[in-house]
């Protein structure tokens, strides 16, 4: 396979070529993030690095198999800025340049759930529908995102039930029973700032608590049940362990996205927390490229 990966970030998608078991004798990656390439790096020497994507002359690589890539998605997003096309997720139109100039056999791209007015103009250019998948079946992690492709992956995807529980580490734990979100602690039931009528949601051991912006009066949704919600370019979440509220670490933001402990090291922590929120969650990308396999 000769792979052209765009937005290509801390190369998850090369990880998940190996894990669906499909070689690769190229792997084009286009990426500007200097964090990211420097782990990209790191664990892939071998990647061929391309640069800005609009600076891309797509025309000069021959027999390109798959072109795979995240296109940003701030101005898509629910929590982004809402310009859509107009926005930086207006870099979609590159991603859509580079695959009509290499016109591969494949091709896979993941956003977020946004406006299904932007969802269907990218399907029309695209000429598939997407998916919804969420990184729960196959994670930690709550993570709604939508895969439009045309590799013929299966759609019966098993839920592999893996709680926080799963992935907490024996590792250093900061503790943090005493947080700006946190109302009270009451024998380990910990009351969380949460923007509804009666103003908390309660945590127990086993739930995640979202820490950020701890002074909001609209924020809401801070506490779930065995695994965080989505992560972002923060990486802020804490877990009820008993009677203590504990910070995750970066091993366990690292096992959120199904990374393998440590690719991320190297780099500052608040990097590579900005990288893993950034990332795919590895193993879904995985079942969708073994696709490829049983279809070869």
């Amino acid at each position: 396979m000769n792979v052209l990966s765009l937005f290509d970030g801390i190369s998850c998608g090369m990880l998940a070529m190996k894990r669906a078991g499909i070689e690769c004798n190229n792997y084009y990656a286009s990426e500007i993030d200097k964090y990211a390439i420097e782990v990209s790096r790191r664990n892939f020497p071998d990647i061929v690095r391309l640069g800005d994507i609009t600076k891309l002359d797509c025309l000069k690589l021959n027999d390109i198999d798959i072109v795979i890539g995240g296109s940003p998605c701030q101005s898509f997003s629910r929590s982004g800025d809402n310009t859509g096309f107009e926005g930086k997720s207006g870099l979609f139109y590159e991603y859509l340049r580079c695959l009509n100039e290499v016109k591969p056999r494949w091709f896979l791209l993941e956003n977020v759930v946004m406006k299904k007015e932007w969802e269907n103009q990218i399907s029309q250019f695209l000429g598939v529908s997407p998916v919804m998948i969420d990184s729960a079946m196959f994670s930690a992690q709550k993570r709604q995102r939508l895969y439009w492709t045309n590799i013929p992956f299966d759609k019966n995807i098993p839920d592999m039930n893996i709680s926080i529980s799963d992935i907490y580490t024996s590792g250093y734990h900061k503790v943090i029973n005493n947080h700006p979100v946190i109302i009270k602690n009451d024998n380990g039931v910990f009351y969380v700032r949460n923007a509804t009528k009666i103003g908390f949601a309660t945590a127990h051991d086993g739930d995640c608590v979202n820490l950020e912006v701890p002074n909001s009066k609209t924020r809401r949704g801070r506490v779930s049940q065995g695994k965080t919600n989505t992560l972002n370019t923060a990486c802020n979440y804490g877990f009820v362990v008993g009677s203590n509220l504990v910070e995750l670490n970066i091993t366990e933001y690292e096992r959120l996205q199904t990374l393998p402990d440590g690719y991320t090291s190297g780099i500052p922590l608040s990097a590579r927390k900005k990288v893993i929120g950034n990332g795919w969650t590895v193993d879904v990308i995985a079942h969708i490229l073994k696709g490829i396999s049983n279809e070869k």
